[in-house]
């Protein structure tokens, strides 16, 4: 992912959004703050013929040092393609980066309804950990987030 690939990103994130079951933001960032957020060297795009129809970055999960090696992933795919396995690409990608970089842990919230993440990460190797009931709102509705993780073969084994 490059910064000239943020417009199509944003649309992206922003059909996420609509979905209401994809994430607790209400609104796309300006660039430079989801550039702030998220690592530098973990960003993939899924395109076909110039068009890029979903994307995957991960954030750091915690400041504290000893979490350097835990990472948050976010993924998204166009609704249009929703269903077809493109989040497949991305996510393969974003594992052998983010273990290139030292990550040992690559961990997720989703939301219950969000079916198709929570099948995508089972089978790239994430386990379900637990679930956070009530974590949050969104439109004023209480929202689950189930946890998911993946740790590396290669790293900090």
């Amino acid at each position: 992912m490059h910064p000239a690939d943020w417009d199509s990103v944003a649309k992206i994130y922003a059909e996420g959004i609509a979905t209401g079951y994809a994430t607790f933001e209400k609104s796309i960032p300006a660039f430079q703050t989801w550039d702030k957020a998220h690592l530098p060297s973990c960003r993939w795009v899924a395109v076909e013929n110039d068009s890029i129809l979903g994307w995957a970055a991960l954030s750091s999960a915690s400041s504290l040092c000893v979490y350097g090696g835990v990472a948050e992933v976010s993924i998204y795919v166009g609704t249009a393609y929703t269903g077809k396995v493109l989040g497949t690409l991305p996510m393969h990608s974003l594992i052998a980066s983010s273990e290139n970089e030292g990550s040992w842990t690559l961990q997720s919230g989703i939301f219950p309804e969000n079916q198709g993440s929570i099948a995508l990460h089972r089978k790239a190797g994430f386990r379900y950990i637990g679930i956070r009931k009530k974590i949050g709102q969104l439109e004023g509705i209480w929202k689950d987030d189930l946890l998911f993780e993946r740790r590396s073969k290669i790293v900090g084994t």
